[in-house]
Formats: structure tokens, C-alpha cells, sequence
């Protein structure tokens, strides 16, 4: 009797297993965006996930939850089911709001799937600016009884934090000005601010029209995307902090599901459409499979980490 019955549980089990439509077919798979609409972040996540949408043969679809340097969003997804239907487009956020004391836990609440590109964060003055050079910015604010005002994307943010590092390391007081994404390009272009530290995408259209100018970027070398903008490190500022961003699952989502979606993040980020798109928003396609992209957030967090102590920004 007790076999009869082991027998038709497995059976069941089966069948139901079998009514369960293979991964991605049972509904619409959705990219939760940590910034608003129109931001750089959500142009790129689009991009990506229409590419998806075509290498998956399933709807891929777009949400903003934006809100608390992205706390708002990465609680939503993680509370998600395990299924590979509900997706992150992160960032060095999931480090940044950890440790700024926003978000109650870290990175290893997701499972990484796969980086897919790279921006350089740019630190940018108004296109009349008598500043040329950072050094020039740097030498001017050390002059002034209450140094520069930076703009930035909010406490806390990855800008934010570059801004911080970048202006203790040149000695200069700096005020960095929280503003939003929204609302850094009009405090630059509308005197508010002396500088922006800010992510290309927003800020490229201004620098082909010449009402701004990019006096350095924070990489380790010279992002071609960006002409001839020197590093901050080649002209003597030792601070380099690129931004990534890539796509994350709840943790304990199946393989089988996050080896699916890998493959069609990497056709999707390594065609030409897709490297052309990103390209024009200075952006860099930059993939990098699930496993080295854990690897890479784990490392990260430990530096982001002991930058925000040593700046005075971790809880």
C-alpha cells in the first residue's frame, strides 16, 4: 500500500512537472529598472531587453522602481519567486546601498547572471568654463574659502561616492550636491553647481554641442568612447571607480534558468546593433558570464566597502 501510494505521489508530481511550460515560455520576464525613465540606465536596460526578447522568443519588459539609490527596486525583485521571470538591472548600487545603510541586505541576496557594459564616470564643467584641466579645477578650488560645489545623482550614489573619493584625494573641499539624475545637467548648465560628477550617457549630447566639457574621466586608462579625455590618474588624482551594470536574479533562482538567459544576454550584447546603440550613448558593451561576474560584485563590495569607511559614507 505504502509503495501504491509513493508511486501515484511521484506521479503526480510528474504531471505537474510536465504541465509547467519550459522556462521562458510561461509569462513575460521583467527587468526591474532602478532609476526613472529617460535615465541612461533605462535606455540600456530597453536596448537589452528587446535584444532578449528576440533570442528568447518571449516578451522581455521593462519596469522603473526607482527610489532610495535603488533600495526600493532590489528589495522588490529579491521578495520575487524563484523562477527567472523576475530580474534586476544592477549596478555597483547593490554595493553602494548596502553600505550607506539603505538596503538590509547585501549582493548575495541575487544570483549574478551577466555583466553586460562599463560606463566611465566623467567629471564635467560648463562649456565656458575658464577650466580646461583638472588640474586647473583642482588648483582654483584650493584657492577658495569654501572650495567647489559637485553635483551628483544622490546620496549614496555611485557618482556620488567617485566624487567624494576623487576631491579627498586631490585635497580639496569640495560640497557634493545630491540633486537626482534628473535634475544634475540643468543645476550645471544653470550655475547652480561648478562641476558634475556624472555617467557619459547623460551628459554627451551637451558635450557635442559644447555646453559642457569632460575634464577627466575615473578609469584606469582612456575609455575610447570618450576622444582624448585624459584619466584622473594621469593627471595625478589616484582614484579610479568604473560603473557596471548587468543583469541579477533572486537567489536560488534554477540554473537551467540563469544559463538561458546568460545565453541570450551574450548574443544580445555582443551584436552589432546592440554595441552601436550603446556606443552612441558612451556607453561600452563589456559581457561577462555569470560566474566571473559574481566573482567581480564580491570583490568590488570589499573595495566599495573600504572606500565608503575611509570617506566617511558606510553605516
Amino acid at each position: 500500500m505504502k509503495s501504491a501510494l509513493i508511486f501515484v505521489g511521484a506521479l503526480l508530481a510528474a504531471t505537474v512537472q510536465a504541465q509547467e511550460p519550459p522556462f521562458p515560455q510561461k509569462a513575460p520576464i521583467e527587468i526591474t529598472v532602478l532609476f526613472p525613465a529617460g535615465s541612461s540606465a533605462d535606455v540600456t536596460a530597453r536596448l537589452l531587453a528587446d535584444g532578449m526578447s528576440r533570442q528568447l522568443g518571449a516578451k522581455v519588459i521593462v519596469f522603473n522602481r526607482p527610489g532610495a539609490g535603488g533600495a526600493i527596486g532590489y528589495r522588490y525583485v529579491a521578495a520575487q519567486r524563484l523562477d527567472g521571470y523576475s530580474l534586476v538591472w544592477n549596478s555597483n548600487s547593490i554595493s553602494t546601498t548596502f553600505h550607506s545603510g539603505l538596503l538590509p541586505f547585501d549582493y548575495r541576496e541575487f544570483d549574478a547572471v551577466a555583466r553586460v557594459l562599463v560606463e566611465s564616470p566623467v567629471i564635467a564643467v560648463r562649456g565656458d568654463s575658464k577650466w580646461r584641466t583638472l588640474g586647473q579645477l583642482v588648483a582654483d578650488a584650493k584657492s577658495r574659502p569654501k572650495g567647489i560645489t559637485v553635483g551628483n545623482s544622490g546620496v549614496g550614489s555611485h557618482t556620488h561616492i567617485s566624487s567624494v573619493a576623487l576631491f579627498k584625494a586631490a585635497g580639496v573641499e569640495a560640497v557634493d550636491v545630491p540633486f537626482g539624475a534628473a535634475q544634475v545637467v540643468p543645476s550645471l548648465l544653470g550655475g547652480q553647481v561648478d562641476a558634475v560628477l556624472q555617467l557619459p550617457a547623460a551628459l554627451s549630447g551637451y558635450v557635442k554641442s559644447g555646453q559642457m566639457r569632460l575634464l577627466a574621466s575615473l578609469t584606469s586608462s582612456r575609455d575610447p568612447l570618450l576622444g582624448d579625455v585624459p584619466t584622473a590618474r594621469e593627471q595625478g588624482f589616484d582614484v579610479s571607480l568604473e560603473a557596471w551594470r548587468g543583469i541579477a536574479a533572486p537567489k536560488g533562482t534554477p540554473k537551467s534558468a540563469i544559463a538561458t538567459l546568460e545565453a541570450a544576454i551574450r548574443k544580445t550584447a555582443e551584436s552589432a546593433d546592440f554595441v552601436q546603440s550603446c556606443e552612441k550613448l558612451g556607453v561600452r558593451p563589456a559581457f561577462m558570464a555569470a560566474e566571473e561576474f559574481g566573482n567581480l560584485i564580491a570583490k568590488e563590495d570589499a573595495e566599495l566597502a573600504r572606500i565608503m569607511q575611509l570617506i566617511g559614507l558606510k553605516k
